[in-house]
């Protein structure tokens, strides 16, 4: 989902979380389809039951690290991100969480005069609860935005967890055919999108870049910003600690 225009003028604001550790480096993730994940900070193993044995090699469970990762799903409608999101949630005994599967049956609309965000920030509220409580989780919003995604990485390594950019592009003319074919199918289950709109979309797309699918380095807020909790808060008002 693209970024919303914002105010040139910031309020003050309280620190919403917690600063993150120094960045560590990142290490090769051997799923394919998926970028290099994020180390998180060494701790103690939890204890939890074993991972099963049809869990796929490259897996987020397989690594064996103690901690939870967020796996955020990037790329336009049609790109085909909820089916892989609904398989990696699967295969990682993850969270999912699809704000289009929370808006349709709430507000009929992709946006509802901003409730979007409002939906954003209290799911991601969650995520991070559930990153702390050591369980891995989807984010499958779309983050089309460079600054979404740079925040979301952030708050995930502040809550000591590992992080992912999956990114699944996809060619116009079958982004269009298969937009049809769901609003023909499942009307129920989409919004009204025109070829005006797909055109539109993939002007405002920001396209990651290697060091994001890489788990490199986390960049700074847009200028102005002092840190991402207060870029976050802006953008998504409803995200807290809480």
């Amino acid at each position: 989902m693209s970024q919303s225009q914002r105010s040139d003028s910031h309020s003050q604001y309280e620190e919403p979380f917690p600063r993150p550790p120094e960045a560590v480096p990142a290490v090769a993730n051997s799923q394919p389809g998926h970028a290099r994940q994020e180390r998180p900070p060494a701790c103690q193993p939890r204890q939890s039951p074993p991972a099963p044995a049809a869990m796929r090699p490259g897996s987020i469970a397989a690594h064996g690290s103690c901690a939870a990762t967020m796996l955020l799903m990037v790329g336009l409608p049609g790109a085909g991100k909820t089916t892989r999101a609904k398989e990696l949630a699967a295969a990682n005994r993850a969270l999912r969480l699809t704000p289009d599967h929370w808006m349709i049956p709430l507000f009929g609309d992709s946006m509802a005069d901003g409730k979007r965000f409002v939906l954003e920030g209290r799911l991601i509220s969650v995520a991070l609860q559930a990153l702390l409580l050591g369980t891995s989780v989807v984010l499958d919003f779309g983050l089309w935005g460079r600054d979404e995604r740079s925040a979301l990485r952030w708050l995930a390594r502040s809550a000591g967890a590992g992080c992912q950019v999956i990114y699944l592009p996809v060619d116009q003319d079958v982004q269009l055919a298969r937009i049809a074919h769901r609003q023909a199918t499942e009307p129920h289950q989409t919004f009204p999108m025109t070829e005006a709109d797909v055109d539109q979309w993939r002007k405002q797309f920001q396209v990651p870049g290697a060091a994001e699918l890489d788990g490199g380095e986390i960049p700074g807020p847009p200028a102005g910003w002092p840190g991402w909790p207060e870029w976050t808060v802006d953008h998504w008002p409803s995200c807290t600690d809480s």
